[in-house]
């Protein structure tokens, strides 16, 4: 039994495979326990092996393809216009054999477990700092329960949990000076662990060429440079910065028909949490280039004299999009005159 292509579905526990042979006939249908999947390629002959790219493809991915295998994964709404039926297992598995086949199929490139490693750093990071966000949100409106308000900003937070070691302050009944004593040791523990999280994130960023040079780009800092590395690998999979950006969803959403062209707000498909970088510091360098009288940029400048800061400052993420890529692509610094050598 010779088998040339082969669908496997992912689970937690119990996978589904599909193969079929050279001439699309199939000729291995069968449910799989985990303990299954790795002794069951390992005596196969080598074959393309496609996988929905999830939480646990990279892994499973990196595994096979050490077995021999050419192990490619594919975007799962990229998948589901081949499931024929009603959807199990069985079905998914199939379809997942035939859309590998596919000659246009858009594969997602397989992450080495040191890439993993970094974006667990970034996705650590971003829940520690979603949970002081809400520490901080519950801190406020305790106090302003009992009428003790202060100003925007985590700063004045600082203010807040002050009152909380004075004595004599009767606003707060002991009861509830308990509980947000209990919320403010939280806070600067998560303040703590971000902060530790961050140092980890920095000395990976200084030892990577490739996200210093990233950092020279105003608006790339060492968490939007290193996130971009380490999601990206190999920058040869895009085949111009367009296409990065697009990959990013900084790009417009299409609504075509009938040969008239109808384009809405970005199609934000993608990394969101790379995109939600580069906007946010494309609005940082935005703001700061409209507040200063020397420190102006004439291609940020004409796009801010014909559209709303908003738009300005999403055309500069694209712009820092393809920026990156070009980077990342020609092994180059920064160069400004370059990067804005002809209008948007």
């Amino acid at each position: 039994m010779q088998i040339a292509v082969i669908g496997l579905d992912l689970a937690k526990n119990v996978f589904q495979v599909h193969g079929i042979d050279d001439s699309g006939q199939a000729v291995l249908k069968r449910k799989l326990r985990r303990s299954e999947v790795l002794p069951l390629f390992a005596g196969l002959a080598p074959a393309l092996v496609g996988i929905e790219a999830c939480h646990t493809a990279h892994y499973w991915g990196r595994e096979i393809a050490a077995l021999g295998h050419d192990v490619r994964l594919m975007p799962p709404q990229f998948v589901k216009p081949y499931v024929k039926s009603q959807k199990n297992d069985a079905a998914d598995a199939e379809a997942i054999c035939e859309a590998v086949q596919r000659p246009t199929m858009r594969f997602v490139p397989i992450k080495s477990a040191d890439q993993q490693a970094v974006l667990m750093l970034h996705r650590t990071r971003d829940l520690l700092i979603r949970q002081r966000s809400s520490l901080i949100s519950a801190i406020r409106a305790h106090f302003a329960e009992f009428g003790i308000v202060v100003g925007q900003g985590i700063r004045n937070v600082e203010r807040l949990l002050a009152l909380l070691e004075t004595a004599g302050d009767q606003r707060l009944p002991a009861l509830a000076a308990e509980m947000l004593g209990i919320l403010a040791a939280q806070l600067r523990r998560v303040a703590e662990q971000v902060k530790e999280v961050e140092v980890k994130l920095l000395a990976w960023h200084r030892a990577d060429e490739t996200s210093r040079r990233l950092q020279s780009v105003p608006g790339l800092g060492p968490i939007t440079a290193s996130a971009i590395v380490a999601t990206v690998g190999d920058p040869k999979q895009f085949k111009s910065g367009r296409q990065f950006a697009a990959w990013l969803g900084l790009v417009p959403q299409q609504r075509s028909s009938g040969g008239k062209e109808r384009l809405g707000g970005i199609s934000k498909r993608g990394d969101g949490y790379i995109r939600r970088l580069l906007v946010h510091g494309a609005r940082a360098i935005v703001g700061w280039r409209k507040r200063s009288a020397t420190h102006k940029t004439p291609w940020i400048e004409r796009l801010l004299a014909r559209r709303p800061t908003n738009v300005a400052t999403v055309a500069y993420a694209n712009k820092l999009a393809r920026i990156a890529w070009a980077i990342m692509m020609h092994g180059n610094r920064y160069n400004p005159a370059l990067a804005f050598a002809t209008m948007p």
